[in-house]
């Protein structure tokens, strides 16, 4: 097991660097860090200067080694939307992501879970084509449209219908100033729910399919043959191998999500990960767009790091792989 997981770390060291150079490349080619200089009287010996502090007179490889001699040691660069040390901006903006993405992620893989593999138990009933319209309905949603409806029927319209001093959910940041768990919750489910919806649509509706795809195969239908208790079909031997090709899916989506909260964050105004990005791209901000790519591909390797070391435990075949 231990060489196995060491296997896998080694392999993903050179796809770290390929794809932090790779997006150190891209930002140096589409943004210049001294545009907003040409303004100037002196433009041309102030980029001259700003060119030769910055390092972007010497070669692509060379800027790049430079950078991460840096990066890895927690020099980061500065802001230049907000003359602030970009790790603590993406520190800050990470958290409140995570915050959004841990409950998103724990709510979407137990409803899933338990939908996909009741539908596939239960397939052409009628929760089955419940569940399956609902799925679709849910893929079709735009994140920004049910983000804006959850607002007026969760949050504005009962305060008003109801005559409140407050609305029952909040949807304005994570926190308010009075603070405590309640608050925090109030907070919490708006954002939430937009992020699940669209979440537990599409993992359900692929663990269906895998669920279906087990139940019909022959060690199934040895196991049943045997007498095995179908409880125990069902979730040692139909439910532990139906997760295997899920937990790639749901290893690619988590990973993704960390960058990935543009419009959900945006809605409710969550200074996280996508909002981050999304104010940086705007005021041509290279330092910050270039760290936030990197740690957002770090969190892509890293979950499918996760999601190998998930399958040698779901299934002890790929160890030997």
């Amino acid at each position: 097991m231990l060489s196995y997981v060491g296997r896998r770390v080694l392999y993903s060291i050179p796809v770290i660097l390929v794809a932090s150079f790779l997006t150190f490349a891209f930002v140096r080619a589409t943004f210049d860090p001294t545009a907003k200089l040409r303004q100037s009287r002196t433009a041309a010996s102030a980029i001259r200067e700003e060119r030769q502090h910055l390092g972007l007179n010497e070669p692509l490889v060379e800027q790049y080694g430079t950078w991460l001699g840096r990066f890895v040691r927690g020099d980061w660069g500065t802001s230049e939307r907000t003359h602030e040390a970009v790790s603590a901006q993406i520190g800050r903006a990470l958290w409140n992501t995570t915050q959004l993405i841990v409950w998103s992620v724990l709510l979407s893989a137990m409803a899933a879970v338990a939908i996909g593999v009741y539908s596939a138990l239960r397939q052409y009933s009628v929760l089955d084509y419940t569940f399956t319209g609902l799925s679709f309905l849910g893929l079709a949603l735009p994140a920004f449209w049910f983000g804006l409806i959850a607002i007026e029927f969760l949050a504005v319209g009962p305060k008003q219908w109801f005559h409140l001093s407050q609305p029952p959910l909040f949807f304005v940041g994570l926190h308010s100033t009075s603070g405590g768990v309640v608050d925090y919750l109030r907070h919490l489910v708006l954002p939430v729910l937009t992020l699940t919806v669209g979440i537990v649509a599409g993992w359900s509706r692929f663990q269906r399919a895998s669920m279906l795809d087990i139940m019909s195969s022959d060690y199934i239908r040895t196991a049943r043959a045997k007498g095995v208790p179908r409880r125990r079909v069902v979730l040692r031997h139909g439910l532990r191998n139906a997760l295997v090709p899920l937990v790639t899916v749901m290893a690619l989506d988590i990973g993704a999500l960390f960058g990935g909260l543009i419009i959900t964050e945006k809605i409710f105004s969550v200074p996280g990960m996508g909002k981050l990005f999304f104010d940086s791209l705007l005021a041509g901000d290279a330092t910050t767009l270039t760290a936030w790519l990197v740690v957002t591909a770090a969190f892509i390797v890293a979950f499918n790091l996760l999601a190998d070391l998930a399958y040698s435990w779901l299934d002890p075949r790929v160890r030997v792989a």
